[in-house]
C-alpha cells in the first residue's frame, strides 16, 4: 500500500513550479537592468544648465566692462568680470585621510563621452530658480551702478576728501589702550534695565581670565509649542510642552549684515529636549556656523576631558533613576535586609558610599537660579547655586576680550546680572585691527610672464580688519613678495557710500584689491568665483587658481610646494573634497527644490581653501560665454558642479586632503578656516618658528 506524503513534504510539482517562478522573476530583473543600464553611469547629481535665453539675461544685466567700475589698486586691467561676495563655505564632509599619505585620489566620477550634444548633456532648472538668481543679479547691478558712480565722482573731485574718510581707520597698531573709566571693573545690570536693552548687558571692554557673569533668574513654566525647535513632534501630537532659555556671551562690534559671534552659548532644556531628559547644551557660533555641541544629560564626563580640573558635565539624578545615581552607589549590588546585617552575603557587598549623589538638575521650573560663568585658564566654568554644573573649553576663534555683551532669551523671568573681575583696560592687540598705511604690505607688482599660483580671496567690503590681517601675515610669504604667487581680494560695493570710499582709498594704496561692480549679496557669491577664475587666467596667467576667504589662514609655502610635487595631469581639482552630501531644505541655509532639485550635492571642495588647474579655470570661463554655466548661490557646490561638467569630456584628477580644514584649525594645517584677526598674527608668529600651530586665543 502507497504511503500517503505528510502534510509537510512538497510535492514533485510543486516544486518544479517554484523553479520556474523563481526564474520569470530572475528573468525579469534582469529586463529592468537592462533598461536602467544607461542610467547607472550618469552622475549622482544630474548637470542641469542654465537656458540660453535667461543666461543671455543675466549677462546682459551684469555688463562685460563697467568702465572703470572694476578696478584694481594696482592700476590692472580685469575685462568682463562678474561677481560679489561673502563666504560661500559648506560644511565639510566625512572623508578619511592619512598622516603617511595626506593626498589621495578619489574614486570619483571618471570621464565619459559627450553624445549628441549639449542639449543631450545638460537641461534647464526650473524657471523660478533662474529667476531669482536673475533678479538678485538684477537689482546688485542697479544699485551698484548708481553707487559706483557715487564713489568715483567723489573720489576723483577731491582724493583728499576720500581719505579723509578712511582716516578714522587708518592708525597706529600699537595704539594706547582705552582709559580706566571707559573700562569698568564691575557691571550690574537690573532686569527692568535688561529689558530695555532687548535682554541684553553690555560689557564695554569684554572679559579676561578670572572675569565672572552672575545671572540672577527664575525659568518660566513650561507652554506648548506646535513647531518647536529642539524636537519632532510626537505622532499624533499637536504641540509639547517647552521650557528651556539661553545665555550668552557675544561680541557686540558687529559687521552689518552678520550676526554676533557667540563665544559662548548655554542652553538649559528643563522640558521639550528631543531626548526627553532635561539636559544642558552649550556651543560657539561664528558667521552662523555652530561647532560640535556639548550636551550634559546627568552623566559625568571622563577625567582626561576635565576643564582647569574639572569635569565638563557633573552627574545628577536623573528621572529614571528615582533616588538612586548614576555612580557606584547606583551600580552597587543590592544588599539583603534583615534582622542580622551582618548575614555572610553581605559581607561580599560594598556598603553604599555615604554622602552619594543626591541632587537633581539644577534647574526647575518657576525656582528662582544663581548662575555664575566664570572664566579659567582652559575654559569657562558654569556653577548654579554654588555648585559646578559643567566646564567649557575654549575653542578656536572665539577671544575673551571680544565678549562684550551677556545675552539672555528664552523661557526665563530675569532679575539681574552682574559682572565682575572685569579687565581695566582693552588688550592692546584688538582683533579689530587698524589699517596700516606702510609700505610693506603694499602689494608687488605683477610679474610679466606667468605665475604658478594665483589665490582670490573673497571679502565683505566691511572686512577691514580681516584684511589687514592677512596682509601683515600669509600675504607677506616669500612666494608671494617676490610675485611667484600672486593674490587679490575681490570686493563688492557695500551700501553705504561712506564705506566704499574708505574700500575705494584702501584699493589705491594697497593694489591688491579687485572692486566689483555690485551691491554685496549672498547670493551671487558664485559670480566672485567666476571673477576669480577670469582675472587669473586673462590678467596673471596662472597656472592654478586657488579661491579661499578672509578668514582663512593659508601657508602659501606649503601649498605651493604641494603642487609641484602632485602629478603633473590636467584637470586638478584640489582641496577638502565632499561626497554624496544632501542640501539643507529647512533651516537658516535651507536650499529649495527649485534652488536645487536633485537630491545630492555632486563632489566639491569645502569654500574655504581649495584648488583648481588653469584647464578648469579656463573650462568655467567658456561655459560662461556660451551661456551653458548653471549658477548656484553656493560658490563650493557650485565649483564642484562645473568640475563634474568639465570630467565629462577630461579627466579630472580629485586630490582630497583634510588638512584644508574647514571647521577651525587642525595640526600641520594648509589651511584654517574661521581665524580671528589676532588669531592671524600669532599663527603667523608661530609659523615663522617653524611650528604650523593653531592658536588657542583667550
Amino acid at each position: 500500500m502507497r504511503k500517503s506524503p505528510s502534510r509537510w513534504e512538497v510535492a514533485p510539482w510543486s516544486r518544479l513550479r517554484i523553479i520556474r517562478v523563481m526564474l520569470g522573476v530572475v528573468g525579469l530583473c534582469l529586463i529592468a537592468m537592462t533598461l536602467e543600464a544607461p542610467n547607472l553611469f550618469q552622475p549622482r547629481a544630474q548637470l542641469k544648465a542654465v537656458g540660453a535665453s535667461t543666461q543671455q539675461e543675466l549677462r546682459e544685466e551684469i555688463p562685460a566692462k563697467p568702465r572703470r567700475a572694476l578696478i584694481d589698486g594696482a592700476k590692472e586691467d580685469l575685462s568682463s568680470t562678474r561677481s560679489p561676495q561673502h563666504h560661500g563655505s559648506s560644511s565639510s564632509g566625512p572623508s578619511s585621510s592619512s598622516k603617511n599619505h595626506p593626498q589621495e585620489e578619489q574614486g570619483l566620477p571618471k570621464p565619459r563621452p559627450v553624445e549628441g550634444g549639449e542639449e543631450e548633456r545638460s537641461s534647464p532648472p526650473p524657471a523660478s530658480s533662474a529667476t531669482a538668481l536673475l533678479h538678485a543679479a538684477r537689482a546688485a547691478r542697479v544699485a551698484g551702478a548708481k553707487m559706483w558712480q557715487l564713489v568715483e565722482s567723489n573720489f576723483a573731485a577731491s582724493p583728499a576728501a576720500a581719505k579723509q574718510h578712511s582716516s578714522n581707520l587708518t592708525t597706529l597698531a600699537s595704539s594706547p589702550p582705552r582709559k580706566n573709566s571707559q573700562c569698568p571693573q564691575v557691571v550690574i545690570v537690573s532686569g527692568d534695565e535688561l529689558r530695555g536693552t532687548a535682554n541684553v548687558a553690555v560689557i564695554p571692554c569684554g572679559l579676561a581670565s578670572g572675569s565672572s557673569v552672575t545671572l540672577v533668574a527664575r525659568p518660566l513654566k513650561a507652554h506648548p509649542e506646535n513647531s518647536p525647535h529642539i524636537r519632532m513632534l510626537p505622532d499624533g501630537q499637536s504641540d509639547v510642552m517647552v521650557s528651556q532659555f539661553m545665555v550668552e556671551l557675544r561680541g557686540l562690534k558687529l559687521v552689518n549684515g552678520e550676526d554676533p559671534p557667540r563665544i559662548l552659548h548655554v542652553n538649559p532644556r528643563l522640558r521639550g529636549d528631543w531626548s526627553g531628559n532635561p539636559v544642558i547644551e552649550m556651543n560657539t557660533c561664528y558667521r552662523g556656523q555652530w561647532g560640535a555641541a556639548l550636551r550634559c544629560e546627568g552623566w559625568l564626563s571622563p577625567d582626561e576631558e576635565a576643564v582647569d580640573g574639572l569635569p565638563r558635565c557633573e552627574n545628577w539624578l536623573r528621572e529614571e533613576e528615582g533616588s538612586s545615581s548614576k555612580g557606584s552607589s547606583s551600580n552597587a549590588a543590592t544588599r539583603i535586609p534583615g534582622k542580622n546585617a551582618n548575614t555572610w552575603l553581605n559581607t561580599w557587598i560594598p556598603e553604599p558610599e555615604k554622602g552619594g549623589l543626591d541632587w537633581r538638575y539644577p534647574f526647575a521650573e518657576e525656582r528662582l537660579f544663581v548662575l555664575t560663568i566664570r572664566a579659567g585658564w582652559e575654559g569657562y566654568h558654569v556653577s548654579v547655586d554654588g555648585r559646578h554644573i559643567t566646564s567649557f573649553p575654549y575653542r578656536t576663534g572665539f577671544i575673551l576680550e571680544e565678549a562684550t555683551g551677556f545675552a539672555i532669551g528664552g523661557d526665563v523671568e530675569v532679575r539681574s546680572v552682574v559682572a565682575t573681575g572685569l579687565p581695566s583696560s582693552h588688550s592692546v592687540v584688538s582683533s579689530d585691527l587698524p589699517l596700516e598705511e606702510s609700505e610693506q604690505y603694499k602689494a608687488p607688482p605683477l610679474p610679466g610672464g606667468s605665475v604658478h599660483l594665483f589665490i582670490g580671496i573673497l571679502s565683505a567690503s566691511n572686512h577691514f580688519a580681516e584684511r589687514m590681517a592677512v596682509r601683515k601675515t600669509w600675504m607677506q610669504s616669500t612666494s608671494i613678495r617676490s610675485s611667484l604667487v600672486v593674490a587679490r581680494f575681490f570686493v563688492a560695493l557695500h551700501s553705504d557710500l561712506e564705506i566704499n570710499l574708505q574700500v575705494r582709498e584702501e584699493a589705491e594704496y594697497f593694489g591688491d584689491m579687485v572692486m566689483l561692480p555690485f551691491i554685496d549679496h549672498y547670493d551671487l557669491v558664485v559670480l566672485k568665483t567666476v571673477a576669480i577664475c577670469e582675472y587669473a587666467i586673462r590678467n596673471v596667467s596662472a597656472k592654478n587658481v586657488m579661491k579661499t576667504d578672509d578668514d582663512t589662514f593659508v601657508r602659501v609655502e606649503t601649498i605651493a610646494n604641494l603642487l609641484k610635487n602632485t602629478k603633473k595631469a590636467p584637470g586638478l581639482y584640489m582641496g577638502n573634497i565632499n561626497q554624496f552630501h544632501r542640501p539643507l531644505r529647512e533651516g537658516k541655509w535651507a536650499v529649495t527644490y527649485e534652488e536645487w532639485p536633485e537630491e545630492e550635492y555632486p563632489p566639491y571642495a569645502n569654500g574655504p581653501g581649495y584648488v583648481i588647474s588653469s584647464d578648469i579655470a579656463e573650462f568655467i570661463l567658456q561655459q560662461q560665454n556660451n551661456h551653458t554655466l548653471r549658477l548656484f548661490k553656493m560658490e563650493d557646490v557650485s565649483m564642484g558642479m562645473w568640475v563634474v561638467q568639465f570630467n565629462l569630456a577630461q579627466a579630472v584628477h580629485y586630490v582630497h586632503n583634510l588638512k584644508f580644514c574647514q571647521w577651525g584649525c587642525v595640526e600641520d594645517y594648509y589651511t584654517a578656516h574661521y581665524q580671528s584677526p589676532r588669531q592671524m598674527l600669532c599663527m603667523w608668529d608661530k609659523l615663522q618658528k617653524g611650528d604650523a600651530q593653531c592658536c588657542n586665543m583667550r
